[in-house]
């Protein structure tokens, strides 16, 4: 199963991009062996759009034309929180379904339009603060990897 982290903005070069890059490649080495592939990193560029309803529609249009068949989950302050094990075996339930793609999805300053939300199988959230999208994207590597080493029984993961 391809894996992807489908994400409006772009992370500028730093002490962020450089932390997402070693989740990532921690998570592709590993995900070989689990029958995982990815996670590969899709920026959509911000919209320029007046007011936020427009923003995120033409970003959930950029999106939706990244989005590969499969199944989606929605990083949104409105989902709801699991833990890294449900995690773990919600990506191996669905790989051993023979799902083909599984994408997480973070939107923009706006949020996620609802066309996004209601496309995605869950939605999912990192508690109630706000965290500034950069970081959300440290914390989805960190949990794709977190859920790899889950289903290799390597002892990253002490629940």
């Amino acid at each position: 199963m391809r894996l992807a982290l489908i994400a409006v903005g772009r992370l500028k070069d730093g002490p962020e991009r450089e932390l997402c890059e070693r989740y990532r490649e921690r998570a592709a080495t590993l995900g070989r062996g689990l029958g995982l592939s990815g996670p590969d990193i899709v920026e959509i560029a911000e919209s320029r759009g007046r007011r936020p309803e427009e923003r995120k529609r033409e970003e959930a249009g950029a999106i939706l034309a990244k989005l590969s068949p499969g199944l989606v989950i929605a990083l949104d302050e409105r989902g709801r929180s699991e833990g890294s094990d449900a995690f773990a075996a919600g990506i191996a339930a669905a790989r051993d379904a023979g799902t083909g793609s599984l994408s997480l999805v973070i939107g923009g300053a706006d949020g996620l339009a609802q066309e996004i939300r209601a496309q995605a199988a869950r939605t999912l959230a990192f508690g109630g603060l706000t965290i500034p999208h950069q970081l959300v994207r440290v914390l989805v590597l960190e949990q794709i990897y977190r859920a790899m080493t889950i289903l290799a029984g390597h002892p990253y993961h002490r629940a």
